[in-house]
């Protein structure tokens, strides 16, 4: 040891045995880092520490008593007994007294044999307590399907009340009463359904004997009799893994994995919206149409009519004839391999997926300024600024578990910057919420910037040494003072100068963002105008800071890094460039012409014309998620040839002209690449429906009924092709991911993966700033549409609805749209909470049930595209970001008619 390391160590005794361990560690954490297992009941890592059970104390030599091993910080010399006579019988009676008022009816109970409770007395020998005398009854509160509690079976512990209210920070749970009468429970006792409870299930993860268990096991599975399943969440990009508990082929509730990146920790539609897997609207079997009814077929079938007329059209009219969208949902192997049909098949660049629709003004954006278009740090990270900026993004609903991570960093101290329209759940913990008006947020951007410069808070050094095009930007800016801005805006100037001097004297400031961003005609230049910031305060490269856009779905970032675009092979590399077409030439055999393809709003609107006549859909429903819902649905009722691939018969499919039936993410092997460019296994856990096939399976079988002659047997020799071809997964491999995720960029098998960008330099060199002018959005309110419709996420469904509302446990929540208005707005239309209503733009009408609150401002109607039968996407205007071709999603001009 040197004698650094020496300093920096002390030496303790345990046992008899003497150890190095670390100044102010406490005795538990030192010694189970030694091997020990020293029993506890309340402690939980990351957790704060109550140190009520007692049951971890130990004997320290000198002491007059026993002290608690969790809370008992470690000293050079001290010399430890955890196992002593006085020791154990202390815990001995600790458990005894626990016993006195527990319900022993463990042979029934579903924690039985997965029991912190049962463990100790087995393990201390205590098989009975002399403490006889009165016991509490309490009835088990089932009212909800999420999981009961059994208040009999609580141990008051304080774990549920701990992690509720420290990391999500709902704070449902409480001591309730005092001495005998002492009960954990919510306010007033109530029902969680009654109370801020968001469902999330971490309290029934944290819960060491069975006072909270999942509803899904009761009296169906026991713990020895479950199979756990590593794999992937498949819901937001966040990536949380977890464990599937799977019996006799099914799956039976989720468990976390708490040495995760994520620690373990879920929300409830990871914990509790997984049973869409076994949903009896699984698509099963092939179905091709015939006579305008889709009817089922074998796969030989299926494929003999698809690479027939595919390749019909293709001879009759060229590569611009077909096109293809990809999936956010299925796997960067499946996505690879996608692309990869289309683009050597039939030689078309005509490929994309949703992030068209979400972050192609992010890739665009930051891949200008900085030279890479992902998330440039990584979510815990947010623990360790001084500042977060959260500009259009409602994370604690749409990325629940980053939320968390927003919330702790405030709780610690560090200064929290809103910038949204609506009030959301972040807005209460806000130091400054800046109220904009939808669409203002170029103006609003450059109105902070104007004032660090001026005021001298900016990074003039980082500017000096790591940036370009300075001298420009700051003239664009001059005309931005903070009257313009309130004007532009409506942010009371007074509180842009606050926000600004707030991020100017911050060390660190992250900067947090998505659709509220991403989706407006100026969504290219408002990814600019964040980038300009962050470059000006110096805030990009380090620890602690960064630019970060939170991607929506499971594998948006994948779908991405895999291709799945129409100017880019894998790893982001230009289809015109030289060197990488010969490079996959060589392994692909052929490449298409060095020309963009079309995006998917463009693909849509040639299929309609005619000049796209095949078009195959894997995992997507534009019928929903795309804008002008109606003409969407034309342009595929007008498709020569449309396949769909999925696991449900969604809007789309029901369009189509040959539906295949995919697998689920529990019955896929491969990775998924969350928001952080963090690449992490998911692994098959059940046996797929009927005669469905993996995506990979599919194209496999299309590829060769094409003569392309593929011969992959698994999806690690699908990530082979893929470390020889996309530079920033060449190290990248199944083994590698066996335990752990990496972050790309991870050149090869030696490299650790990246946890944040730019250290040294930006990818592009230097980064650049963009001079950007605020341009109004393509519809502004007027006498006819006097209303703005802003769209987006409700925390308990998910995009289209297609898995989250096939989960009854989450329908249980809500399964209907509820249109956001504004109490004045109710008045003066004479409409109450509850009511139906017309909602209308220039495009189109749909109904809906009204939520009168006063969370959106006045002039805005907000609503999710979550409800098929509330077709959202019908009022939106499909005007796009004139470089990314993004549509402008939050900002369409409505109005409101009572039925």
């Amino acid at each position: 040891m040197t004698d650094s390391q020496n300093q920096n160590t002390i030496t303790i005794m345990a046992d008899g045995n003497s150890y190095q361990t670390e100044p102010g560690e406490s005795i538990l954490n030192a010694l189970e880092r030694h091997g020990f297992h020293i029993p506890t009941l309340c402690y939980e890592e990351g957790l704060p520490i109550i140190g009520a059970c007692r049951l971890c104390v130990v004997e320290i030599s000198g002491a007059r008593k026993l002290h608690p091993a969790c809370s008992t910080p470690v000293a050079d010399g001290m010399n430890i007994f955890t196992e002593s006579e006085q020791v154990v019988e202390a815990r001995r009676e600790i458990l005894k007294l626990l016993l006195a008022n527990h319900d022993l009816r463990c042979l029934t109970c579903e924690r039985n044999a997965d029991c912190r409770l049962q463990d100790y007395c087995y393990r201390y020998k205590v098989e009975d307590t002399p403490y006889v005398g009165d016991t509490k009854n309490y009835p088990i509160d089932r009212s909800n399907p999420f999981f009961f509690r059994d208040y009999g079976k609580c141990i008051m512990c304080g774990k549920c009340v701990s992690i509720c209210a420290e990391i999500n920070g709902a704070y449902v749970y409480d001591f309730m009463d005092r001495g005998f009468d002492s009960k954990v429970t919510s306010a007033f006792d109530d029902e969680l359904q009654n109370t801020t409870c968001t469902f999330c299930g971490m309290c029934v993860n944290v819960c060491p004997v069975g006072a909270l268990v999942e509803r899904s096991v009761e009296w169906r599975s026991r713990p020895w009799e479950v199979d756990k399943v590593l794999t992937t969440c498949p819901y937001c990009g966040v990536g949380c893994q977890m464990y599937l508990k799977v019996q006799d082929g099914e799956i039976v509730g989720v468990s976390r994995k708490k040495d995760s990146f994520t620690k373990g920790h879920l929300c409830g539609k990871g914990q509790f919206g997984w049973d869409f897997v076994h949903s009896k609207d699984r698509l099963t079997k092939p179905m091709i149409r015939k006579d305008g009814q889709l009817t089922e077929v074998s796969w030989d079938v299926a494929m003999e009519y698809i690479s027939e007329n595919l390749s019909r059209l293709y001879n009759e009219s060229g590569s611009d004839a077909i096109a293809g969208l990809s999936s956010a949902k299925v796997t960067n192997e499946e996505n690879y391999l996608f692309q990869k049909l289309l683009r050597t098949a039939f030689k078309t660049n005509h490929i994309d997926h949703c992030a068209r629709l979400c972050h192609s003004s992010t890739v665009w954006g930051l891949a200008t300024s900085f030279g890479s278009g992902a998330m440039t740090n990584s979510i815990n990270e947010l623990l360790e600024t001084d500042c977060i900026v959260v500009i259009g993004s409602n994370t604690t609903e749409a990325h629940p578990v980053t939320g968390y991570r927003i919330k702790q960093a405030n709780k610690m101290g560090k200064n929290l910057i809103v910038i949204d329209p609506r009030k959301i759940e972040l807005t209460n913990y806000a130091d400054e919420w800046l109220k904009l008006r939808p669409a203002t947020n170029v103006a609003l951007l450059n109105g902070i910037a104007r004032v660090i410069y001026k005021e001298g808070l900016w990074d003039q050094e980082f500017v000096e040494a790591r940036s370009e095009g300075f001298q420009d930007w700051i003239e664009s800016i001059e005309g931005y003072t903070p009257e313009r801005v309130q004007e532009i805006t409506g942010v009371p100037k007074d509180k842009l100068i606050r926000t600004a001097r707030l991020i100017g004297n911050s060390n660190k400031v992250t900067f947090v963002y998505a659709m509220g961003v991403t989706q407006y005609t100026q969504g290219t230049q408002n990814v600019l105008s964040i980038a300009n910031l962050a470059i000006l305060t110096g805030n990009v490269g380090r620890r602690g800071t960064g630019v970060n856009p939170l991607r929506g779905q499971n594998n948006v970032q994948g779908a991405c890094d895999m291709g799945a675009l129409p100017n880019y092979f894998p790893s982001y590399q230009p289809i015109e460039d030289p060197v990488a077409r010969d490079k996959f030439k060589k392994v692909w055999g052929t490449v298409p012409e060095p020309k963009p393809g079309l995006t998917v709003t463009e693909i849509i609107e040639k299929a309609g014309t005619g000049d796209i006549r095949g078009l195959y859909i894997m995992g997507e429903n534009p019928a929903v998620s795309d804008p002008d819902a109606d003409e969407v649905e034309r342009s595929l009722e007008e498709t020569e040839l449309l396949i769909v691939q999925d696991i449900f018969m969604t809007e789309t499919a029901k369009l189509a002209d040959v539906v295949l039936p995919a697998t689920s993410f529990a019955e896929t092997e491969g990775t998924f690449t969350n928001t952080e460019r963090r690449v992490q296994r998911v692994r098959k856990a059940v046996e797929p429906p009927g005669q469905a096939k993996t995506d990979r399976e599919i194209l496999t079988l299309l590829a060769n009924r094409l003569e392309l002659n593929w011969n992959y047997n698994n999806d690690e020799e699908v990530m082979d092709e893929i470390n020889k071809l996309a530079p920033f997964y060449g190290g990248i491999t199944f083994a590698r991911l066996e335990n752990e995720g990496l972050q790309w960029p991870c050149y090869h098998t030696s490299h650790p993966g990246t946890e944040f960008l730019h250290k040294d330099q930006f990818s592009r060199g230097k980064g650049k700033f963009h001079p950007v002018k605020y341009i109004p959005p393509s519809e502004e309110p007027s006498k006819k549409y006097p209303l703005i419709l802003n769209t987006g996420r409700w925390l308990y469904h998910f995009h289209t609805g297609t898995m989250s509302l096939r989960s009854q446990r989450l329908k249980w929540l809500r399964d209907e749209e509820l249109a956001m208005v504004n109490p004045q707005v109710a008045n003066e239309l004479d409409i109450e909470d509850g009511d139906i209503v017309k909602i209308a733009s220039r495009r189109g009408k749909v109904k809906s049930k009204v939520q009168v609150t006063d969370h959106v401002p006045q002039d805005m109607v907000f609503m999710t595209f979550h409800f098929p039968e509330t077709l959202t996407n019908r009022l939106t205007t499909k005007a796009k970001d004139p470089i990314c071709k993004i549509p402008e999603l939050k900002s369409s001009a409505v109005r409101i008619e009572k039925e």
